[in-house]
């Protein structure tokens, strides 16, 4: 009875009635032996007394040592199999009745269940550097540590023995062993409370570090306390080798650079992995490091641009104009300026003319959005864009070698990274950031690749219809067929499928960058580059147009390509071009994916698996349809609205009066 965690008050009351009877019978025989016997009687009973705890402590004693370690006793052990038979006979709502009946149960008794405060002297991760040195036996006892963390497995040898798996922060895990002598509870307290404790708690326990005989870096609590409930059952932990301690022992984290392997992962449906991160995090213990790496990509870029006495600044998420990129943006309304607004594609446009203020060197890291999604896109993503004055895109080629791939080399200790290109059923590529990357020239390398011969006058129809076939030759797809997007289309397929290493592919036609500045060197190309990893477009960087009359001229060509059906070509930004007529200085602008080499360095194939909280397709909502569908669809409705139409007296009145009309005229 005293193993059912949710035993009630009054059945509790009367196995703890038995002990303190007995207490009161011991001691009013004490007393009447004191008032009748003499002293040497005093000395045998307080002899006796001793012999009494002396015996429970050997028993308790001599149950430890049948088993020398507790792993030993959980590795096949009976009662190990019948916590895991309970949980498993308990469908989730039968386990969150027991829970809620238990919870109000304490509230009745004057029990708070949540705690309000913990006082924690140190992290998990901190506990294991610290005391990882203690050699196999050796305990602590002089030493008080007080851990918190979430109950991840557990394991019951007898009443008085057990131990728990508790996870701390980036799923680190220490073995808690919980031994009835330890305690400050009596052995009914003792054991009542760890009957109820079950997977997922949040505990936090104050104790003294160890190691068992195993070896087993663990903790032996003093004190232990249950700080949160969980209502919900958690999927349960399949043992790997070694058995159910696998786990405890390893405690070897995934690194960046490193591949992944989720089929080790407990919870591994994705859906439900993106739709509950916090359960994604709290049972699969490479996710917390993927998003810890991201963090430290953020944290390393900013750091290198300070370093170089870069301000960073904060610009508008919404603009009146959607421009400063070729992407589909959102729109939403404002309704006290009773008009549309844009969400930013990139804040470039600001940034711009936060240098012509006089800001020189400038950055910002920040959310854009894009009307996409797709495995490399999610509708809102995280960039990096800067501005340098008195730099070209030379410049900003240096800078992106030095800074990716010292981040490289600060994250995983070396410049190469393995990554699942082709599924994790394949073998893994290795990516090498060794600098200096390779540069190749956009439109020579296309000819080179595809065998074309494109058309000097990338603005005119003929090499708008010569790339147009290009396109249909290669089985290549692209929707709006302007020349820009089709020579993007043929630049993905012929030279961003070779790039696996960091390549630059550089000078790009005027054409494809309306706000770069003009080569000046190559006749109808500009100064700049995109840098390709892994068959991707990672980044985007060129020498900036300062000219305000050639600028003007490029936003009217992209106006152009807007009419013919391009939804993500730049519209007219005047204020911008304003801003310009005041003198821009020779400036170069970057702008990088976070979301893209965070992908790369955590060997992600999705993107939702580098974003907290990803854009998901609500499950009320049904699937789309095409307009040919939703025409078959709506038939029906729509034959109901003509007939009724038909039907209407006042137009049945007056076709009836036109056709009588009509008859008196033929008969006449």
């Amino acid at each position: 009875m005293l193993n059912n965690p949710f035993l009630p008050l009054a059945v509790e009351e009367q196995i703890t009635e038995q002990p303190v009877e007995e207490e009161k019978e011991f001691m009013n025989t004490e007393a009447s032996t004191t008032t009748t016997k003499s002293k040497s009687a005093k000395k045998r009973l307080a002899r006796k007394r001793r012999k009494q705890r002396d015996n429970e402590s050997k028993s308790l004693k001599d149950e430890e040592e049948k088993a020398p370690t507790i792993e030993s006793k959980f590795k096949n052990s009976e009662p190990v199999a019948a916590v895991a038979d309970e949980e498993e006979d308990l469908d989730p709502n039968q386990f969150r009745e027991k829970r809620l009946e238990m919870l109000k149960s304490l509230k009745e008794s004057g029990v708070n269940p949540y705690p309000p405060k913990f006082h924690v002297t140190m992290t998990i991760p901190a506990f294991i550097n610290l005391y990882e040195t203690l050699e196999t036996g050796e305990h602590c006892e002089d030493v008080v540590v007080s851990l918190s963390g979430r109950i991840m497995q557990k394991r019951m040898q007898s009443s008085k023995l057990m131990s728990y798996v508790l996870r701390g922060p980036g799923g680190l895990e220490v073995q808690l062993m919980v031994d009835a002598r330890y305690s400050d509870l009596d052995v009914v307290e003792f054991t009542h409370l760890h009957s109820g404790v079950e997977r997922g708690d949040i505990v936090g326990v104050t104790g003294f570090p160890g190691r068992c005989k195993r070896g087993e870096l663990s903790l032996f609590p003093r004190s232990f306390v249950v700080l949160s409930n969980t209502l919900q059952l958690l999927p349960r932990e399949k043992a790997g080798p070694g058995g159910d301690n696998a786990n405890v022992k390893k405690n070897d984290l995934w690194i960046p650079g490193s591949t992944r392997n989720p089929e080790s992962y407990v919870l591994k449906d994705q859906e439900t992995r993106y739709r509950y991160r916090y359960l994604d995090l709290m049972l699969n213990k490479e996710v917390p490091q993927i998003f810890r790496t991201r963090a430290r990509v953020v944290d390393y870029i900013r750091k290198f641009l300070k370093d170089l006495d870069f301000l960073e600044v904060e610009t508008p998420m919404i603009n009146v104009i959607a421009g400063g990129a070729t992407a589909k943006p959102f729109v939403t309304q404002h309704s006290d300026l009773n008009g549309n607004l844009f969400t930013r594609v990139p804040p470039q446009i600001y940034l711009k003319q936060l240098v012509v203020g006089g800001l020189e060197r400038v950055f910002e890291i920040g959310k854009h959005f894009r009307n996409h999604i797709d495995l490399a896109h999610n509708p809102e993503f995280a960039t990096c864009e800067f501005y340098e004055a008195y730099a070209d895109y030379y410049d900003l080629m240096d800078r992106t070698e030095k800074m990716l791939s010292g981040m490289v080399k600060e994250l995983t200790g070396g410049y190469t990274v393995k990554y699942h290109a082709n599924g994790f059923d394949k073998d893994p590529i290795e990516i090498d950031f060794t600098p200096p990357f390779r540069r190749i020239d956009v439109i020579a390398e296309l000819e080179k690749m595809s065998g074309l011969e494109i058309p000097k006058d990338l603005s005119s129809d003929v090499t708008n219809k010569y790339l147009l076939d290009a396109c249909i030759k290669f089985d290549l797809k692209c929707p709006p067929q302007t020349t820009p997007r089709l020579l993007d289309t043929l630049v993905e397929h012929f030279l961003g499928e070779k790039c696996v290493n960091p390549t630059f592919i550089i000078d790009h036609p005027e054409i494809m960058s309306p706000l770069a500045r003009s080569h000046r060197s190559k006749l109808g190309c500009t100064e700049g580059f995109q840098l390709f990893i892994n068959k991707q477009g990672v980044c985007n960087a060129y020498s900036e147009l300062n000219d305000p009359v050639v600028q003007r001229q490029r936003f009217a060509e992209q106006l152009k390509d807007g009419q013919f059906g391009d939804d993500e070509a730049s519209a007219l930004d005047g204020a911008f071009c304003t801003a310009l007529e005041f003198g821009l200085p020779p400036t170069a602008g970057w702008g990088l994916g976070i979301d893209q080499l965070a992908m790369l360095l955590t060997d992600s194939q999705n993107i939702k698996e580098v974003i907290l909280f990803p854009a998901m397709k609500p499950k009320d909502v049904p699937a789309p349809q095409s307009a040919h569908l939703h025409r078959l669809n709506n038939a029906p409705v729509d034959f109901v609205r003509s007939l009724g139409l038909i039907l209407n007296p006042r137009l049945v009145f007056s076709c009836m009066f036109c056709m009588l009309m009509i008859y008196r005229f033929l008969s006449i």
